[in-house]
């Protein structure tokens, strides 16, 4: 069978392209499935599920809480409102100045704190809360005791138990603070608690819960607190002081040594305090060096000034509570639902993430556009009010990384194999170097045509079209296939490219797409090859039952094609387009009329590095006006008989004729029994010099 006149490309038909745009979703996925294994889909669920589960409990998940917690104080401290003075509150508090001066450390000097609580109490403060709890016994009780019962100003009495506070207080001095509390409780004197929660981590960050056995909460007592907020226990909204012009920060509270306010006073002295009392909610409590001290979200971080992690005293915390209640600055949870959303929809970014296929550039910008959300979000919830204390942000970054990894690896487990399939199927039209090649730069067959310089082979199977009506469909099937095999293996072995079959035709060249120097002699080594692998072929079946085969025939030439990828998106096919491959199947094709197997153009003969080639003249192939000089291999000759042919050929071209019949009778008496040089000394006889024989 003869190659076509005109190589077209392949072409998906509209009916084809319908069919493969209907493929439905779900048999691509079950396609997907089944490419990546139900053991490596099942790892890969339940990877994600572990991603998803620690995006959104990382809080509740040890070492990753700790993470979480510092993430909340960075959150919390550097989005932390910056205020000036609170004009509404004001602490009066023991410092160690006044234990050294009283001489008395524990419990605190009472008549100190009865004189200073009969001095507030004229001077107009809206509320009082002590926080000492007066858990045994002093002297001077009966001064305190009288005192908080005459207080005008309402005032609150701190409480505690051992049940909610176990490490504060014991059995018996909750017995005696109770017997206290109850012997100066009035209408304007009552008991208020001053329970703290802290973290694991001993750091205060949230309201406390507010057990029904203890009274109220001690910010809660003394300002009113709407319904809806009474058992608050969102994150506590921590101020910092606001810098001053002069670079100096003035405290968010003002803290007032008690000393002050318990020397005695008259009404001149007490108007000169009472702006920093009148209409106040004062605080009393220590400010000691080694009690009661917590740390809290702000102790993290160096204070600007002293350079230290500074803690807080608890009368402090109480004031900051204080102060969020009196703004009603209650922070809003996230919804559980909301939690989970976000989780999911982390998990599924990574996942995502991991499957895009951009330019480099555009990748990394969306990586670093999903860690800016992941570090700003947090930031920006908490500055727009939101308790950020459930959120779980270190366990996004986990959980997208996780998400990524997951999806990445199955991933890469399926591309592996559509990888190791494509290289196979490459494989059977490109040497493995090639397709390996092509795989890691898929732009080399891009879908667009280049000019290249190739070497084009084309073969026929001679009779092979009479062979397939004379047996079976099935034994046609069976001898076709191992007959390209054996070609096909052997253009692949030696570095070429298959274009296309052709019916029993093979269509293949070199020099694209890639190009090698040696190129030539590898297209002319293989030419010869797939010459003796289809003569041994038709030996091969000389014992089997079916016809007899005719001989393959091989045609080779070299010149510039169009190369690419061609037939539209659908579907494409590598190929060569151009009269260089139209060439080769007109030398394919002279074979039979020359009685020669290979036939090699001069311009492909002069590249291919073969010292075995004669020459068979000069004609002009069927179809053509242009004459071509021709070569065949034979490398069954020896180099002297080989120069004979070539003397003979040159001297005909050179009208050398004393020449040309010497060497006619000396190779009509070597080569009686070679028809394709018996038959050239024909041609030559029948052409004159510098003629071509025309072949019909």
């Amino acid at each position: 069978m003869n190659a076509p006149e005109v190589l077209t490309p392949a072409a998906d038909t509209p009916a084809q392209d319908g069919r493969q745009a209907a493929v439905p979703l779900r048999k691509r996925v079950r396609r997907l499935v089944m490419q990546l294994g139900p053991s490596r889909m099942a790892a890969t669920i339940a990877f994600l599920l572990i991603a998803i589960l620690i995006a959104r409990f990382s809080w509740q998940m040890p070492l990753i809480d700790a993470a979480e917690r510092a993430l909340y104080d960075a959150r919390a401290t550097l989005m932390a409102p910056h205020v000036e003075q609170d004009k509404r509150i004001t602490l009066v508090t023991y410092n160690d100045e006044t234990l050294f001066n009283t001489g008395i450390r524990s419990p605190l000097d009472r008549t100190l704190l009865a004189n200073a609580l009969g001095n507030l109490d004229q001077m107009g403060a809206k509320a009082i809360g002590i926080d000492i709890a007066f858990d045994s016994p002093r002297p001077d009780d009966d001064v305190l005791k009288a005192q908080l019962r005459a207080m005008k100003t309402p005032t609150w009495l701190a409480y505690a138990e051992q049940a909610s506070n176990p490490n504060t207080i014991f059995y018996e001095q909750q017995k005696y603070l109770e017997a206290y509390i109850a012997d100066v409780t009035t209408a304007k004197t009552k008991p208020t608690s001053v329970l703290f929660r802290t973290d694991d981590d001993s750091v205060i960050r949230n309201w406390p819960d507010r057990p029904k056995n203890l009274p109220p909460l001690m910010a809660n007592a003394l300002a009113p607190v709407d319904a809806a907020h009474a058992n608050f226990q969102g994150n506590i909204r921590f101020l910092v002081p606001a810098r001053a012009a002069a670079g100096q920060e003035e405290p968010v509270f003002a803290n007032i040594p008690i000393d002050s306010f318990a020397m005695p006073m008259d009404a001149e002295m007490r108007a000169g305090f009472s702006e920093l009392v009148k209409g106040r909610y004062v605080l009393i409590g220590g400010d000691i060096i080694d009690n009661d001290q917590f740390n809290t979200p702000l102790s993290r971080f160096p204070d600007a000034i002293t350079g230290q992690h500074e803690t807080m005293i608890g009368l402090e915390v109480h004031a900051h509570m204080l102060a969020q209640q009196l703004d009603k600055a209650w922070t809003k949870p996230i919804s559980r639902p909301a939690l989970w959303a976000l989780a999911i929809l982390i998990v599924f970014a990574g996942g995502l993430t991991s499957l895009i296929d951009l330019r480099a550039r555009w990748v990394a910008l969306a990586f670093l556009g999903q860690m800016a959300f992941f570090i700003a979000f947090p930031f920006w919830l908490q500055g727009r009010g939101v308790d950020t204390t459930t959120l779980p942000t270190f366990g996004w970054a986990i959980g997208w990384l996780f998400g990524y990894a997951a999806v990445g690896t199955a991933a890469r487990t399926v591309g592996s194999r559509q990888r190791a399939f494509a290289q196979s199927a490459l494989g059977k039209y490109l040497p493995a170097d090639v397709a390996a090649q092509i795989l890691r730069d898929p732009d080399q067959l891009s879908l667009h045509g280049e000019r290249r310089n190739i070497f084009c082979v084309f073969t026929d199977l001679e009779g092979f079209t009479k062979l397939s009506h004379a047996v079976t469909p099935e034994t046609v099937a069976r001898l076709l296939n191992e007959y390209l095999d054996r070609l096909s293996d052997i253009v692949l072995e030696h570095g070429g490219t298959i274009d296309k079959f052709v019916g029993d035709a093979v269509v293949a060249f070199w020099g694209a797409p890639l190009s090698r120097p040696d190129d030539g002699p590898r297209a002319a080594a293989a030419a010869l090859a797939m010459y003796q692998a289809g003569e041994k072929y038709r030996v091969d079946l000389a014992g089997a039952d079916v016809p007899p085969i005719g001989m393959t025939r091989v045609g080779l030439h070299v010149g510039d094609a169009i190369v690419g990828n061609f037939g539209g998106e659908g579907r494409i096919q590598y190929t060569a387009l151009g009269d260089s491959m139209n060439t080769a199947s007109r030398l394919e094709a002279a074979n039979k009329g020359l009685k020669t197997g290979v036939l090699i153009s001069a311009e492909a003969a002069a590249r291919s590095g073969r010292d075995d080639l004669v020459p068979m003249g000069r004609v002009t192939l069927r179809g053509r006006a242009q004459p071509v000089d021709v070569f065949t291999p034979r490398p069954d000759l020896a180099p002297d008989q080989r120069a004979r042919i070539t003397a003979l050929v040159a001297a005909h071209t050179a009208d050398d004729k004393k020449t040309y019949v010497t060497c006619a009778t000396a190779i009509q008496a070597d080569f009686g029994q070679d028809p394709s040089i018996m038959f050239l000394i024909e041609r030559l006889n029948e052409t004159k010099e510098g003629e071509s024989y025309v072949l019909s």
